[in-house]
């Protein structure tokens, strides 16, 4: 059990949240959300000790093994992957080391380090009874898509992606009792994240994560801890048991209290709208029942504003959007895209998946003709197509000393100031803001402009690299609902299975042997398909 006892957290002048007052029960998986800027690294970070400067205290058993998820993917450069695992559980990572240079280079006949070694090998024996952590870690590591073969290299050998896979397996090998993480889901791909989930699931102890994956936060949560008000208010169930709880209370305080049909009739469709995307529909009824025995007196409407994102074409399409062709493409010896064709619809609106590594940013930096491919193929736009991109690494495209609002217009001169400020309006920028340096906003930030920037373009044909990277939930659900409104077409990069099953009719799938699978239904019928071994690759 964690407990929280009145808790102020202060930044000069502003309070973060202030008389805070929890106890987090052992069995529980509390996911914790909020607003961007709200508090919740910060109250993570107290709770696993790495602030101290606060009011109130934060109290640990002493007999719980804590685990908290490493967030530098460069700490342990010059570890093997297996030791750097293996330190997860510092006590036995300490004693086998020592026991190995004793080994090497001890005196036998010496007692004191015969002493040692029978020290050494009793707490060997306390933390790993079986003797088989070097088989667990293994197992562990080949779970996350790291093969045995690698398990000696050094970390430096791998890619950021997997270095963080490695530190996810460390915070886990151990089994704590209290597990602390901080977007275990970042730059995963959807195989190691359905993995993290059933691993999750089974955690006996005490866990608190943040994450901007809903579905993530569906599957694993049985708690949330909403930090808004200054305070951090909890409720019983998942994410979306307290979204519609939530935004239900919302909806009735704007409506009058009467139980006039139109006015229930209109609670029922907001229910709808909030509990189901498209390729959801069937759940509205099991979600209403849900909401029917909820216990939502105690929540407060949030505070948290839900950006607007509305994408309109400025030009209609003809009967020609897209003709992929044949697409190789190496780095060196790795061959990364083979043979990729795929013809696309007018209307139609594709999720690219697949591991990390495969391919799936380049071939949209192909299809922008930012790159060429390197063994061949074409590319054929439409003669109507007018396309606009997100690209995955915003950072080097919006910089400069400029205001935001100056930025925006630098794309088009000739637009209509209001118009300009009303996209930045809608992803939340006020008119203040608006005026910040674009050299000093954060990563999310830099995403909402860059979706401020789509919205201004009017492009019949949206390309989005990872829209999802930085954004928070809200806005994640408002650019799931904006993709699913549109009325043109889609290529869409994203490991977020919620945004996939908000617009995705269409799903290619890419695999790191060069081949792919071309599947037309959602992403939920293709899960399904996959599952029973119904796809077929080209």
């Amino acid at each position: 059990m964690v407990t929280v006892q009145n808790l102020i957290m202060r930044f000069g002048n502003r309070v973060l949240f202030q008389d805070i007052n929890l106890k987090l029960d052992r069995h529980k998986r509390y996911g914790l959300i909020g607003a961007n800027g709200a508090g919740k690294t910060t109250f993570l970070k107290i709770l696993c000790g790495e602030i101290k400067e606060y009011d109130g205290e934060v109290i640990i058993p002493k007999s719980n093994k804590v685990g908290v998820l490493g967030q530098n993917q460069y700490a342990f450069e010059d570890y093997t992957i297996m030791d750097a695992v293996l330190y997860g559980n510092k006590r036995l990572y300490d004693a086998i080391k020592e026991k190995e240079e004793l080994y090497m280079s001890g005196d036998f006949e010496d007692d004191a380090v015969n002493n040692r070694l029978a020290e050494l090998e009793t707490i060997c024996v306390e933390e790993d009874p079986t003797y088989e952590y070097d088989v667990n870690i293994a197992k562990i590591l080949e779970n996350v898509g790291i093969p045995a073969e690698q398990h000696n290299n050094l970390m430096s050998s791998l890619d950021s992606a997997d270095k963080f896979k490695v530190l996810l397996a460390q915070v886990l090998y151990p089994k704590p009792d209290v597990l602390f993480l901080d977007e275990p889901t970042n730059n995963q791909d959807i195989e190691t994240i359905t993995w993290l989930e059933n691993e999750l699931q089974r955690h006996e102890g005490t866990m608190v994560v943040i994450s901007h994956d809903r579905h993530f936060l569906n599957a694993v949560v049985t708690n949330i801890l909403d930090v808004d008000y200054q305070k951090i208010r909890e409720f019983t169930g998942n994410y979306d048991d307290w979204y519609i709880a939530a935004n239900v209370i919302a909806k009735q305080n704007e409506l009058n209290n009467s139980k006039k049909e139109k006015e229930k009739e209109e609670l029922e469709a907001f229910v709808r709208r909030f509990s189901a995307n498209a390729s959801k529909a069937k759940q509205a009824t099991s979600r209403q029942k849900k909401l029917d025995k909820l216990v939502i007196e105690d929540i407060k409407p949030s505070s948290r504003r839900d950006p607007s994102i509305v994408f309109k074409a400025k030009r209609a399409m003809g009967d020609e959007a897209l003709n992929v062709v044949n697409i190789c493409h190496s780095y060196g010896d790795n061959k990364v895209l083979q043979g990729v064709s795929f013809k696309v619809d007018p209307g139609e609106k594709i999720a690219i998946i697949g591991g990390n590594g495969v391919g799936k940013t380049t071939l949209l930096k192909i299809l922008m003709e930012e790159m060429k491919p390197s063994c061949g193929g074409e590319v054929h736009w439409g003669a109507t197509i007018e396309n606009s991109y997100f690209p995955q690494d915003t950072a080097d495209i919006i910089e400069g000393k400029g205001t935001l609002y100056d930025w925006l217009r630098g794309f088009d001169p000739k637009r209509d100031i209001a118009e300009i400020r009303n996209c930045l309006g809608r992803m939340l920028f006020n008119g203040e803001q608006q005026e910040k340096s674009v050299e000093s906003i954060s990563g999310g930030e830099k995403h909402r402009m860059m979706l401020s920037k789509m919205m201004l373009e009017g492009g019949n044909f949206l390309v989005l690299d990872e829209p999802t990277n930085h954004l928070d939930l809200e806005a994640i659900v408002a650019l799931g609902e904006a993709l699913h409104e549109f009325k043109g077409n889609v290529i869409c990069v994203s490991h977020d299975r919620e945004l996939l099953d908000a617009y995705a009719d269409r799903i290619i799938e890419l695999h790191a042997d060069g081949s792919y699978v071309d599947f037309k239904g959602s992403y939920e019928e293709f899960a399904e398909a996959k599952e029973k071994g119904e796809l077929r690759k080209s």
